[in-house]
């Protein structure tokens, strides 16, 4: 298979919602599945959606590592997850704040609030439907994808910009904090 090109912030395919999958056991889609997850593996990504690949269908890949996983999840990661057509309904108005990336805004992070217990109904690609709860980074996860179908990326649910920027930088502002606290 190949590895797809991602489509970067400005593209105007990451500000459109993509289209329901009509049949999500035709050859093309289990196509795209394919090549979807070797992106995302190549990229070193957690989870890809199918329009950052330039395809306007609701399809979501993703995993969790055991090293993301919460503690609630007793550190076990998500394996590989393939939702077609998802649907995300909240379970409660808990909600966090976490630093977010995305393949569609290289190099960047910035902090994002969440729902920490979600339900999430989807088709598989056999097209059997499936519905189950989410918790924690697991939801964080699911969310971020989710807003790629309805052309949404996370920058926009930024609610304080001066903790916006490039990943590097963070990084060093924050071990420079750490270094004020420790002298």
């Amino acid at each position: 298979m190949a590895i797809l090109k991602i489509a970067r912030m400005g593209h105007p395919i990451l500000r459109a919602r993509a289209v329901e999958v009509p049949d999500p056991t035709a050859p093309d889609v289990a196509r795209l599945v394919s090549t979807m997850v070797e992106t995302m593996e190549d990229a070193d990504g957690t989870g890809l959606a199918a329009p950052q690949v330039h395809m306007p269908w609701r399809i979501v890949v993703y995993k969790v590592e055991d090293d993301r996983a919460d503690e609630e999840e007793e550190g076990e990661g998500v394996p590989l997850t393939v939702l077609v057509n998802p649907v995300i309904e909240f379970l409660d108005e808990e909600t966090s704040i976490g630093f977010e990336a995305c393949l569609s805004v290289p190099g960047m992070a910035g902090p994002v609030r969440r729902h920490e217990n979600i339900r999430v109904t989807y088709q598989t690609i056999e097209n059997e439907e499936i519905t189950f709860d989410a918790h924690g980074f697991h939801a964080r996860v699911i969310q971020h994808e989710c807003d790629h179908l309805d052309g949404i990326l996370y920058p926009s649910r930024i609610e304080d910009m001066s903790q916006f920027g490039f990943v590097e930088e963070l990084g060093r502002a924050q071990a420079g904090a750490a270094d004020d606290e420790d002298g």
